[in-house]
């Protein structure tokens, strides 16, 4: 199994194809956007697919993974945004985390969500 190198591979694949499918999905479900007229003077970000293959700990192929992301680096500042933000933990704060559920004797359990930065408040 390879990574495709154009949505065109990736269609030829009943794998590839579903999960960009459950991608478009769940975008649509989380109302992720709408669509709205362009203003004048304003441009379009592009977008494109990123693919990737999960694997799990035995070695054997989990999941296909497709994420549409946008094209962000087409972006200048001051012209098409004025801020950045992304959350993300730092590395101190989660091993302080780890150590007080340790003493505690907390269980600690580790899951992933789909589309999780669809949830953050920006």
């Amino acid at each position: 199994m390879t990574i495709p190198k154009s949505v065109c591979d990736a269609l030829a694949h009943p794998g590839w194809c579903q999960a960009m499918v459950d991608e478009l999905s769940a975008l649509h479900n989380n109302g992720t956007w709408e669509l709205v007229p362009l203003l004048y003077g304003k441009f379009v970000v592009g977008s494109r697919w990123v693919f990737a293959i999960k694997v799990g700990l035995d070695g054997i192929i989990d999941r296909l993974k497709a994420r549409l992301v946008a094209k962000g680096y087409t972006q200048i500042f001051g012209l098409d945004y004025g801020d950045t933000f992304s959350p993300v933990a730092k590395m101190d704060s989660i091993r302080l985390f780890i150590v007080m559920a340790t003493i505690q004797q907390w269980p600690l359990y580790q899951l992933d969500v789909k589309n999780v930065f669809l949830n953050g408040d920006l």
